[in-house]
């Protein structure tokens, strides 16, 4: 599976591509603002991916004009309830406080609130000032009981979002243009059975009609909305 708005692209984490995630989780710039703070072995690293490699999680990971730069994921998540815990780190420099950066939350989340109507938390650690800010500008609210914890959790609605984040998705529409977000279910997914799931919760209504891709898959459009 991949999600794909301009020169963005956002794809399902495959085996191939933990070693290099290793490498930057556990640069002390990544690492400082993590709850786990240890460092991973790539021996962790192989029993992490196959404990997330499955249907109750999606890592995606995240490339600029064909550049690695992140990973961001919703996992632990709960299909009938439609709940997920959200996250998102940006190792590229150039890009973290870049739009960017904010073109990859925006796409992420969008594509949750609306096409996925997940409801989403967040735990982000009290010192991360600047992760808190900008949680709180698009509608996560700190939990009941949260005040007093290290890594705090944050709570969100597609409702909230979509009302909170109008002015970065207009900014980004003018930044990048009205191009659709693409929603590609590949090969692979229809072997696993996820595709399958992908589609039985997704809105359809927010949908193009489905074009088969030349590998086999199924293509989808979501056109951003204000």
């Amino acid at each position: 599976m991949q999600f794909i708005r301009k020169d963005l692209r956002m794809r399902r984490l495959e085996e191939r591509d933990i070693e290099l995630v290793r490498q930057h989780r556990n640069s002390a710039f990544i690492r400082q603002y993590m709850e786990f703070q240890e460092e991973i072995t790539p021996e962790m690293q192989v029993r992490w991916f196959h404990s997330i490699n499955n249907h109750n999680n999606v890592y995606l990971f995240t490339e600029y004009k064909g550049e690695p730069i992140g990973l961001i994921n919703a996992k632990n998540i709960n299909w009938e309830k439609r709940t997920a815990e959200g996250g998102i780190f940006i190792w590229d420099r150039r890009y973290i406080n870049s739009p960017v950066a904010l073109l990859a939350a925006m796409t992420f989340g969008e594509l949750a609130a609306t096409v996925f109507h997940l409801r989403a938390v967040a735990k982000i650690l009290v010192t991360n000032k600047r992760a808190i800010r900008y949680n709180k500008l698009l509608g996560f609210e700190l939990c009941e009981g949260q005040e007093t914890k290290i890594n705090q959790l944050y709570a969100f609605s597609g409702e909230r979002f979509m009302r909170f984040s109008r002015v970065f998705r207009g900014f980004l529409m003018l930044l990048y243009g009205k191009d659709p977000i693409v929603i590609e279910l590949e090969p692979e997914d229809f072997e696993s059975g996820f595709a399958e799931l992908m589609i039985s919760h997704m809105d359809m209504d927010q949908l193009s009609e489905p074009e088969t891709t030349t590998n086999g898959g199924i293509r989808y459009n979501y056109h951003p909305k204000l």
